[in-house]
């Protein structure tokens, strides 16, 4: 059996510096993707109470396990969120994911869509957004990759269809779990 692959996630800004990095996430294995992730080829990642560093060096401690889907191509990225109510959906409008080296980079464009456990939909930090395309000067193309990448993710939350599936995210959660006894994480 495959085993479960300790990975770090790094988010940037358009101009390159660094946003914030996810130090202790866990890959989930491909031969344990459900056949609708594996079919868009998703890179699945679970973490739980990881140290996460901000760009200024300043460390903080998740507080709820999650599971975070990256599908190549896509401008956005989902992370489920396990949260003592229900999973919120927390969405990052962001450039496609490139993975080498046992690390996930993306650049974050600082729209967010949040499904919350309830159902509502929201869209969050649009002023933001207004605020880095000015400081950055998005080319016209990032522009409208941007704002397609926000109605395909749109469509999915409104379509409920992967990622957007409770049980897809408990049944990783559970599999980690499981090998690793809560992922070993002073290893």
């Amino acid at each position: 059996m495959e085993q479960f692959q300790h990975c770090i996630i790094k988010s940037f800004k358009h101009d390159g510096h660094l946003h914030r990095m996810w130090l202790e996430n866990w890959l989930v294995p491909d031969s344990l993707l459900l056949p609708e992730h594996a079919s868009e080829s998703m890179r699945i990642f679970i973490n739980e109470q990881t140290p996460i560093q901000e760009a200024d060096g300043k460390q903080w401690i998740s507080r709820v396990p999650a599971v975070s889907f990256f599908i190549p191509g896509q401008w956005f990225n989902v992370v489920a969120l396990m949260e003592e109510h229900g999973i919120r959906y927390y969405c990052n409008v962001a450039s496609p994911p490139f993975f080498g080296e046992n690390v996930l980079t993306y650049i974050d464009y600082d729209l967010d869509v949040i499904l919350t456990t309830d159902g509502r939909v929201q869209l969050v930090d649009l002023e933001e957004y207004e605020q880095h395309k000015a400081i950055y000067h998005y080319s016209a193309e990032v522009e409208r990759k941007v704002q397609d990448g926000l109605k395909a993710l749109t469509a999915r939350v409104e379509r409920k269809v992967p990622p957007f599936h409770d049980e897809g995210v408990a049944h990783y959660y559970e599999a980690w779990q499981k090998q690793t006894g809560g992922g070993n994480r002073h290893k």
